[in-house]
């Protein structure tokens, strides 16, 4: 049986023990399910258009347009390790976007010929390193973590590139062997400013559509607003606000909410779902030093628009019909290999974390141990955290006892991995090198998130 065979095997299994044994008449499944589609719901109105559509066309643009001598010249188990992996490892700074518009972009440098190390430092440091969270994380919940999540982030990057590369050096240069027996590629019809601009123009679509809000929202409530805590009870508000809050999911007719300040029916880290009905008014308040990233917030769509019509002038100037066509060829091979998996993963992120109450996971991440730094790079590498969402999460958990340790393990655990990017990540690499990238990034949370916690109460 094939890798792919024994997958859907795997898949068939899992479908079957679920629906033989789950009891789907308790509260608490249903809920579960609810949880998962609401999930599925808020990542496809907020994150599929204008965050994983733009990186398939940006990956299928790094596999038809960038030929595999520049690749392996560059970022190949050959190339100077210097460039390869300081290109790599910084590369979240430029582009500023989640996961799930990096694993394209991933698998896009990885099949035309980056070499493993490279590849897994791009992977890691592309989400990890945003700089708008690093300075957010460092406001709301100390400079010493926000210094800490920074450096590690970018250590992370090339240590685990050159773990892996080691580990797997035998593979690669198997694998370089087989790249440079394929035939050279065709001389460039382009020059290659032509070619960097045409994908730089699409980054920059990609990274002002899924620009991320730094502000934080105050609300007013109608009178006798209901509200649905996570544990599924509902509560009626008298406090009709305004009052501050962070916005967690948006769906068709609800907000996900989490109060940033008590009032008499809420305490301070609660989250709950509030119908869109009840909200009578929603301002934004930014926090100072981010005056600029909350003025493009609003205004992301008309810089998206003007690097989405710079991007279809060149690919209708400069390439010709059937490089077009090859464009489009790979932007659709990658989107029926990668979005299956990101909606799967999210979809079953929301159930199993419906399962979970916040007060266990802070029971579970309190003080600085082995096992709270541990659980924390667990759920770090296992959830998915839009961007900046991660930040109020980890305020209410460390007002639950969690230790500054475990919040540092799972600010370096978490942006990278999430059960959606594992899933990808499996489709691209295997077992063999999902599994030690996943160990990896869990181990090192979790050791560096001891030492901080050693030193830092």
């Amino acid at each position: 049986m094939t890798r792919k065979d024994w997958g859907i095997l795997a898949a068939l299994v899992i479908v079957f023990v679920l629906a033989y044994f789950l009891n789907f008449s308790s509260p608490r499944i249903q809920n579960a399910v609810m949880e998962a589609f609401l999930m599925l719901q808020w990542y496809a109105r907020n994150h599929t258009l204008a965050c994983v559509i733009p990186a398939m066309f940006i990956a299928g643009g790094i596999a038809t347009f960038l030929s595999k001598e520049g690749v392996l010249r560059h970022l190949g188990p050959q190339a100077n390790k210097i460039e390869a992996y300081a290109v790599a490892s910084v590369a979240g700074t430029v582009l500023a976007v989640c996961s799930c518009s990096v694993l394209p972009m991933f698998a896009g440098i990885y099949r035309v010929g980056a070499g493993l190390g490279p590849a897994a430092a791009f992977l890691y440091s592309g989400p990890a390193i945003n700089v708008m969270a690093i300075f957010l994380t460092a406001r709301v919940l100390g400079w010493d973590l926000g210094i800490a999540r920074a450096v590690g982030a970018v250590t992370f990057a090339v240590i685990i590139g050159l773990i892996m590369a080691w580990i797997f050096r035998k593979e690669e240069v198997d694998r370089i062997k087989s790249f440079m027996a394929l035939p050279h590629s065709a001389p460039p019809k382009r020059k290659l400013w032509q070619n960097a601009a045409f994908l730089g123009a699409m980054i920059l679509f990609l990274v002002f559509s899924d620009w991320s809000d730094p502000s934080r929202s105050r609300v007013e409530f109608t009178p006798g607003t209901q509200v649905t805590l996570m544990d599924g009870s509902v509560r009626s508000l008298n406090t009709t606000g305004p009052v501050s809050v962070a916005v967690l999911q948006e769906t068709t007719t609800t907000y996900r909410l989490q109060m940033e300040e008590s009032i008499p029916e809420l305490s301070k880290g609660m989250k709950f779902n509030v119908d869109k009905k009840y909200i009578r008014t929603m301002t934004q308040d930014t926090p100072p030093g981010y005056e600029f990233a909350a003025w493009v917030y609003p205004n992301r769509w008309y810089f998206a628009g003007v690097f989405l019509l710079l991007t279809i002038l060149m690919a209708f100037t400069w390439f010709e019909k059937a490089e077009l066509g090859a464009w489009l060829g790979e932007t659709w091979s990658f989107a029926k290999q990668i979005i299956p998996l990101l909606f799967l993963g999210v979809f079953v992120t929301g159930f199993v974390s419906a399962l979970l109450p916040e007060k266990l996971v802070g029971a579970l991440v309190g003080g600085d141990s082995f096992r709270a730094n541990f659980v924390a790079a667990v759920i770090g590498a296992a959830w998915y955290f839009a961007t900046l969402t991660e930040i109020p999460i980890l305020e209410a958990l460390i007002g639950l006892g969690m230790g500054k340790g475990p919040a540092l393990a799972l600010l370096l655990a978490g942006p990278a991995l999430s059960l959606p990017s594992i899933a990808v990540i499996y489709s691209v690499w295997g077992f063999k090198k999902t599994a030690t990238f996943v160990a990896l990034v869990v181990i090192m949370s979790t050791l560096v998130g001891m030492i901080f916690g050693a030193f830092f109460v």
